[in-house]
């Protein structure tokens, strides 16, 4: 999973026709640790999806424009605009983000 650093990288990336994921992570929080222990498989599986990580507390405002208010978080682009939101409370174990990928209809 590529790391975006940038506000500039973030809008590069998820303006493209591709469909991108975001997770949206913090280093200090424990959900985000568990959650990197079963995404690697996850990421292979559904390789449609070009993969991104931002760290919330370095990009703020990208966070609080798409509503990102719990982390982790998993949102989709394509072409600029937030296609579906896996919310925290409902990212917790590898069930639950299948099950969100599952359901995306692009």
């Amino acid at each position: 999973m590529e790391k975006i650093t940038s506000a500039e990288q973030f809008y590069d990336i998820i303006n493209g026709s591709d469909e991108t994921l975001v997770k949206f992570e913090a280093g200090w929080c424990p959900d985000c640790r568990r959650m990197d222990m079963f995404i690697d498989p996850i990421e292979e599986k559904y390789s449609q999806f070009k993969w991104y990580d931002v760290n919330r507390d370095a990009l703020p405002e990208i966070a609080d424009k798409f509503e990102v208010m719990g982390i982790p978080s998993l949102l989709i682009f394509k072409d600029g605009e937030k296609k579906a939101h896996l919310h925290s409370a409902n990212a917790k174990s590898p069930a639950q983000v299948t099950d969100f990928l599952d359901s995306y209809e692009g």
